[in-house]
Formats: C-alpha cells, sequence, structure tokens
C-alpha cells in the first residue's frame, strides 16, 4: 500500500523478516503499541531509530490488559491511519497480528510480577499488569529484537516490563521514551480523544498542579502535605476524583516518607469516564 509502512500479521512473517535483517549484521527495535498513534508514539520510533538500524512497530490491542467495565470494545482501531503516520517516520515494519494469533485456542500461560505491580494501577485494575506483562513478554519473544521502548507517561509499566525481563534474562534492552506533552502540557494520550472540549480545558491544569507539587517537595513541604494540597487542587479545578497522587521511589515505586533521593510523583485523576496519567521527576538540585 502506498504511502504505508509494510504489514506482517504471524509470528513466523515477523521473525522470517528479523531473522533476515540480523542476518545482515543490522540492529532490530521494536516499539510495542496499542494503536491510535498520536505524536507521543512518533516520538518512541525516532528515539529508538537512533539507536537501530530497523524498527517494528507492533499494533494489538490487548484484551487481557482491560478489566470489566474499560473501554476495550470502544478503544480506538485506527490501522490503516496508524500506518500512515508511521510512513513519516523510521518504521521499518507493523506487525499486527489478531487476538487468535497473539491468544490461540488453549493458550493458559500468565506472567505475573509481585510487588511493584500491586500497588498503584495494579490495586484499582486487577489483573491489568498480568495481561501487560504477558503480552510483552510475547511480543519480546516473538520479535527478538535488540531494543524496545516504551513511553515513561506509563511509568509503573515501565517498572514493572523493567522487573521482569531482568528476572526472566529476556535478552532486550529496555529503553524509557520521554513523556510528550500536548501544548498545554497535558500528557498525550490516546484517551485524551475522549475528552470533551470543557473536560479538555479542565486536563490542562493537571500538569500544572503536578509542577507545582514538584516545585512543593523541593523547597521542603512535607510530602503528604504536598500530596494533599495537589489533590485538593485537581478537584478544585474540575477533576471529578482522584485516584492517587504519590511521591515514590523511581525503581520500586515504594512511596516516600521524605525527599532524600531522586524521586518520582505519580498520579491518576479522572473527568467523566477518562482516567488521565501523568508523572514529573523530582530531581535533588
Amino acid at each position: 500500500m502506498t504511502g504505508t509502512v509494510p504489514v506482517v500479521r504471524s509470528v513466523k512473517a515477523l521473525r522470517d523478516q528479523v531473522f533476515a535483517w540480523k542476518a545482515e549484521g543490522l540492529q532490530v527495535g521494536l516499539v510495542p503499541t496499542m494503536g491510535a498513534l498520536h505524536h507521543g508514539h512518533l516520538s518512541l520510533v525516532d528515539a529508538i531509530a537512533a539507536k537501530v538500524d530497523r524498527v517494528v512497530v507492533s499494533i494489538f490491542v490487548n484484551p487481557t490488559q482491560f478489566g470489566e467495565g474499560e473501554d476495550f470494545d470502544t478503544y480506538p482501531r485506527t490501522e490503516e491511519n496508524d500506518r500512515r503516520k508511521l510512513a513519516t517516520t523510521p518504521a521499518s515494519l507493523v506487525f499486527a497480528p489478531n487476538a487468535n494469533e497473539m491468544y490461540p485456542n488453549g493458550f493458559a500461560t500468565k506472567v505475573s510480577v509481585g510487588g511493584i505491580s500491586d500497588k498503584f494501577e495494579g490495586a484499582l485494575r486487577p489483573d491489568h499488569f498480568n495481561g501487560v506483562a504477558t503480552v510483552v513478554s510475547k511480543l519480546l519473544l516473538q520479535c527478538l529484537p535488540d531494543v524496545a521502548i516504551f513511553g515513561e507517561k506509563d511509568f509503573q509499566q515501565l517498572a514493572v516490563i523493567r522487573r521482569f525481563v531482568a528476572d526472566l534474562n529476556i535478552p532486550v534492552q529496555i529503553m524509557g521514551g520521554t513523556l510528550i506533552r500536548e501544548e498545554d502540557g497535558l500528557a498525550a494520550s490516546s484517551r485524551n480523544a475522549y475528552l470533551s472540549a470543557e473536560e479538555r480545558k479542565v486536563a490542562g491544569q493537571f500538569n500544572v498542579i503536578l509542577k507545582d507539587l514538584v516545585a512543593a517537595v523541593k523547597s521542603g513541604t512535607p510530602l503528604r502535605q504536598a500530596e494533599e494540597k495537589a489533590s485538593s487542587r485537581l478537584l478544585a479545578a474540575g477533576f471529578k476524583s482522584v485516584d492517587y497522587i504519590s511521591v515514590v521511589d523511581p525503581d520500586s515505586l515504594e512511596i516516600l516518607d521524605t525527599f532524600d533521593r531522586t524521586a518520582r510523583v505519580i498520579a491518576v485523576a479522572r473527568i467523566g469516564s477518562v482516567r488521565l496519567l501523568d508523572n514529573m521527576a523530582i530531581d535533588l538540585e
């Protein structure tokens, strides 16, 4: 198809192409996505292309990471448009399997990561990270890239992936991609399209309030006080609810009691039916 990136839909076709590239001595990178691509995803392609010779982008809306009542059925599926967007990037190939290719009859295996996946998103969305860990393990083993990249917007997800890749000795380097923001600072997300015009204005306050929390922590405000103030400001700004807003260790995601090391604030707040995720580094300097 002119103006789009070539696509394969079977594991065999994917492996045949990747093995052919590697036989030429080329380095291969993987960008796993669920499609509905925006400039945040495209930035991951550009970032990994600086490290490798060929880039595979997977597009698969993974049913096992959606919980009951979540938006699996309505999640945008825009493959043709996604492939046109990828044609403007260094992407070499799209891997777009269907559910039967990923989870054939009799599939019975689950990858579960203890500790780091039990809190925050894991506590609010049971089995979510089991679904993520299982599908990402499959994608990494199906493609066997040299490098794979995941955006820092889903900060806990990135930490979970790094954990099981290390634990299972999967021979793939994991890169974190810089969180990409819209003009008003809102973290880029496919789900931003669900916001009404009025909700979108409110959403723009999320990153502003988190920046103020970061400044407060660095100036010596106790962590729980800074978190509570930020939560109250989000509600006052028009957010429906705050699932969590916590200052944590960036590797273990343990909640910190004092700001005595580089930290991360992670937060999820709701506007209408939309859950918005964001996070920011809090450096000691």
